[in-house]
């Protein structure tokens, strides 16, 4: 007594009609991009937490403790 194929591909054709197929591509998208930011989000996490992560970036040099700031431009204040 589960869903089947036909039942699923009803409700799809509904949605398509009520939203159109740019609608949904636009959705996706946002969908892909939230996912992708909350992965990121959590791989930094993991790289706070880890000691020896913190470590390999004090080591670098593009590590923001040894980078050179740039002056900042006043003429905008």
């Amino acid at each position: 007594m589960g869903i089947s194929i036909w039942q699923l591909l009803i409700v799809l054709g509904i949605v398509i009609l009520l939203f159109g197929t740019k609608k949904l591509r636009n959705i996706g998208g946002d969908l892909g991009g939230a996912i992708r930011g909350f992965k990121k989000s959590m791989s930094e996490d993991d790289k706070d937490t880890n000691p020896d992560s913190l470590e390999e970036d004090a080591k670098s040099p593009d590590s923001p403790a040894t980078a050179k700031e740039k002056p900042r431009d006043k003429s905008h204040s």
